[in-house]
């Protein structure tokens, strides 16, 4: 599995030279990224692609090829296996389509013949391939239209190109940092489980995101997630609940999706947590990537600038399971004299709409000492004047960095808000924008720390 993430040497069949063609895309990406590897360009009726001298046949290029990148037509897919099979090329992608998504299962036979004769592992056919940091990107979305992320912890395991990417875009916006993506397709020898397996030893990944339509394999998927989610965090979305959407699946990478409630059986017994729809999933995405240290219990601190904040925030801790959090009645007197009067110190504790970073700083300090209270909720409204993005950010990456229980965060609001979430997050602080899902995410956070 190695050669798909880490080739050094990559052939692209079917690189073009015709700007926004599947072969020109990922002809460039290689050649835009930092890839620390030879690639080499494809094309029996091009001289030449980007400036790059063209082969006619894969077996022409000299020395060993870890990876090839099948991007041709599905009715020249099965000889450009059998070139790569005689090349001695054990790893390939076929972005391709045309195959058994679309009935077209006499082609499907004879690709799976071609590639069980040759002994090669295939992500794919019918899919957007890979894309790791390491330098290999297989996305024919132009970058112009889809965002790559930054690096960073999260691998994220697609059956389904188009929500992958779409998916993939906006965590590159929002400032997740990913290891890999894997849109694999329809399946053909590797499969869903066969990714988590191997994403469950590599050490650029701490969480393992999965959107699945159908299983092959039910037995082994759980023998393999069962090991893999304890010692990462595995986060799977269904596609294909419903009986329409159950239906679809069949037309779009061929699976059978099955019940919806059986997979969600699956996956608890798994030692997954399933997130319910992509809201979900990125706010756990959010918490798991972010934060490294496990909660001893469940009793929660609130602070606000904002009192209505405070309530929605106990009405959400109520409503998952949680605890209110009740400090030591001497860190109460002790913050009250560093706070005014007519401020509100209990939980939630209410620091007032003209609060200063500095009252920031003093709450939540003193609830970090506080051995009775064991995650800290603040609500850092920014439309108050004294509230500074950076000064309120460097603040909290202060106080986090010292942390030994976990510090979450929510920020609504419009431009200001949302650039100023975006900076709490580059410090690895978790950022919410509403109470109910920053609540939502420690309670399932909790559960799979316990």
């Amino acid at each position: 599995m190695k050669n798909f993430f880490q080739a050094q040497r990559v052939a692209v069949i079917g690189a073009s030279k015709e700007e926004g063609k599947v072969g020109n895309v990922i002809f460039q990406n290689f050649l835009s990224l930092p890839f620390k590897g030879e690639v080499f360009a494809v094309n029996p009726n091009a001289q030449e692609v980007m400036g790059y001298p063209t082969y006619k046949n894969v077996r022409d290029i000299d020395g060993k090829i870890d990876l090839a990148v099948i991007a041709v037509p599905a009715k020249f897919a099965i000889k450009a296996v059998e070139d790569c099979g005689k090349k001695k090329i054990r790893n390939v992608i076929i972005i391709t389509a045309g195959f058994k998504e679309v009935g077209n299962y006499k082609l499907d036979n004879q690709l799976q013949r071609a590639l069980e004769k040759h002994k090669i592992k295939c992500i794919g056919p019918n899919c957007l391939g890979i894309y790791s940091t390491y330098g290999i990107d297989t996305l024919f979305l132009p970058r112009t239209r889809l965002k790559r992320p930054k690096p960073g912890t999260i691998a994220f395991v697609s059956q389904s190109g188009a929500s992958g990417s779409a998916i993939l875009d906006l965590a590159a916006e929002e400032g997740y940092g990913f290891s890999k993506f894997i849109s694999y397709g329809n399946a053909m020898n590797v499969n869903e489980t066969d990714l988590i397996e191997y994403l469950g030893e590599d050490p650029e990944t701490k969480v393992i995101c999965l959107y699945v339509e159908g299983i092959l394999d039910g037995r082994r998927f759980l023998e393999v997630c069962k090991k893999v989610s304890k010692k990462k965090t595995i986060i799977a979305i269904k596609g294909g609940t419903s009986k329409k959407g159950s239906e679809a699946t069949m037309s779009h990478t061929g699976s059978l999706a099955g019940q919806a409630e059986v997979y969600f059986g699956a996956f608890k017994q798994a030692g997954i947590i399933t997130a319910h729809n992509l809201e979900e999933m990125f706010d756990y995405l959010r918490i798991f990537e972010k934060v490294q240290i496990k909660p001893k219990g469940k009793r929660i601190q609130v602070i606000t600038n904002g009192g209505g904040y405070g309530i929605l925030c106990t009405d959400a801790i109520e409503t998952f399971g949680l605890e209110m959090a009740e400090p030591h009645s001497s860190t109460l007197r002790a913050l009250k004299k560093k706070m005014p009067k007519i401020a509100v110190v209990k939980n939630p504790t209410d620091i007032l709409g003209d609060a200063d970073i500095q009252r920031y700083i003093d709450s939540i300090t003193a609830y970090l000492k506080d051995n009775k209270v064991d995650i800290i909720l603040a609500v850092v409204l920014p439309q108050t004047p004294l509230i500074g993005q950076r000064s309120i950010v460097d603040s909290l990456e202060k106080l986090n960095k010292t942390a030994k229980k976990p510090l979450i965060t929510v920020t609504t609001g419009s431009e200001y808000a949302i650039e100023l979430r975006k900076q709490i997050e580059e410090k690895g602080i978790p950022c919410f924008e509403f109470p109910h899902n920053a609540v939502r995410a420690i309670q399932i956070f909790i559960e799979k720390n316990k």
